[in-house]
């Protein structure tokens, strides 16, 4: 049986942007979209030079059985050329970009992921999303400690733990899956998925509309839903050859890419053309030129990159994290927590989960409250971090600890007996009345209203 690609793409800046750093890239046998950070300086640069790279996949020169390893190396040579451009041009430090992409192999799929740009499939009327984003919410998903609905509207959903930016650790996700005709995929960047609902894109894509019409549509219910970023998507159907005229095989290319492409020849229709194509345009907005000194030149700036590289690398995950869209340091700072400082509890400024090998968070107060004098399952809170959204929501919570605290201190301090009177007795004498309690007989309810008991208290575990 055999099958193809019916493709459109389509990009927007958007209405919260005043340029496009998206790219995408839609062929017979490649499907890309590229979400690149960095500032208005350098996140076109990234997601061009992406999807430049990936592009020379667009041909039949690779089967089934290597396909993923061809786009696994691909990756690699894209994340070189951003290393490399990084390295003749310093102030594109901290550009980088997501990638998302399928690469046909005869009936095979091979889809590769690295950021927050998404892969779905709608495969008979059911829309499922293929990729995980590499984000700070979707690691709180994954650890139980927020709920889907909180992922959607948490105020850190846009900070990214891992795209391309030229380091060596820069690792995309690649599986392998079968293509059956019916079946309709659909990439695009966050400014699609962040605004359209997933019971949205799934009525949209079901909708039975030809995949150009259906990117415009998709793009419209983005503008329609505020556009604060830019917005790209590919749509892509697997349809079997025979039963009608082939889809075009001329391929489609959006966004930044787009304006980066030189005039083509009359070659220009073949793969290897079109890969040429999109990385000279790359090459042509760089001040270096090709001669018999370029070598030396390149080792020089090798040896420059690597007498800076013990400086520079922390730095430039630094400025990955927080360029463009994706938070910021200085909104970072901005954000509390209550966690803990040896055996006490203390204020943080900072995230409430460091990233890579960096540390987000700093102790700004002290205070006075022990571990051991909260309940066991407050403790843990604790360890794990109590997030807050203002310094003064931090303190509401030191404020309900500190009561909580004092709960258990009433409830495991050692009480005097009260002594009763007991008369003598006589013949017509009752029997003693039982004494009242003690006030410490009784111990304090927590905020919520649960009472502690002894064993509640003491969250040294």
């Amino acid at each position: 049986m055999a099958i193809a690609l019916n493709f459109a793409a389509r990009s927007d800046v958007g209405l919260g942007r005043s340029s496009n750093q998206d790219s995408g890239y839609a062929g017979p046998h490649l499907l890309v979209v590229a979400d690149g950070m960095g500032g208005h300086a350098g996140g076109d640069v990234a997601s061009s030079l992406a999807v430049g790279e990936l592009s020379i996949l667009d041909g039949e020169s690779h089967g089934s059985d290597d396909a993923a390893q061809h786009l696994h190396d691909a990756l690699e040579a894209a994340n070189a050329q951003l290393r490399r451009r990084v390295g003749d041009e310093p102030d594109l430090a901290g550009m980088g970009t997501t990638v998302t992409a399928i690469l046909r192999a005869g009936s095979r799929l091979v889809l590769a992921h690295i950021g927050d740009s998404r892969g779905y499939l709608l495969r008979e009327g059911r829309l499922t999303q293929l990729t995980k984003d590499h984000s700070y919410v979707q690691s709180l998903l994954d650890e139980g400690r927020i709920s889907p609905e909180e992922a959607e509207r948490h105020p850190q959903r846009s900070v990214i733990m891992r795209v391309l930016t030229g380091r060596d650790d820069d690792e995309a996700d690649v599986s392998v899956r079968e293509a059956k005709p019916g079946d309709r995929y659909l990439l695009c960047s966050d400014g699609l998925s962040g605004v359209v609902s997933h019971e949205t894109l799934a009525e949209t894509l079901a909708a039975g509309m030809d995949p150009d019409t259906t990117c415009q549509r998709l793009v419209e219910l983005a503008l329609r839903g505020g556009g604060p970023d830019n917005i790209s998507c590919v749509v892509a159907d697997v349809v079997e050859l025979g039963g009608g005229p082939p889809p075009s095989t001329t391929p489609q290319v959006v966004g930044a890419a787009a304006f980066h492409r030189p005039r083509r020849s009359s070659a220009a229709g073949t793969p290897a053309a079109r890969a040429a194509a999109l990385r000279a345009a790359q090459d042509e907005s760089g001040d270096d030129s090709e001669d018999d000194d370029a070598q030396p030149r390149l080792s020089e700036r090798e040896r420059r990159r690597r007498r800076r590289r013990w400086i520079a690398g922390p730095v430039l995950l630094l400025l990955v994290l927080v360029a463009g869209g994706f938070g910021g340091w200085r909104w970072s700072q901005q954000q509390y927590f209550v966690g803990a400082d040896g055996s006490n509890v203390a204020v943080y400024r900072g995230l409430t989960q460091d990233i890579g090998p960096l540390g987000t968070s700093h102790v700004v107060e002290g205070t006075g409250i022990s571990l051991s004098d909260l309940p066991t399952t407050w403790a843990d809170k604790v360890r794990a971090r109590i997030a807050s959204q203002d310094l003064a929501g931090a303190r509401r919570t030191v404020s309900d600890l500190e009561d909580i605290a004092s709960a258990c201190r009433a409830a495991t301090a050692p009480t005097t007996p009260a002594v009763p009177v007991v008369p003598l007795p006589t013949a017509a004498s009752s029997p003693a009345s039982t004494p009242a309690p003690t006030p410490t007989s009784e111990p304090t309810s927590t905020p919520s209203s649960t009472p502690l008991t002894v064993e509640d208290c003491g969250g040294v575990g």
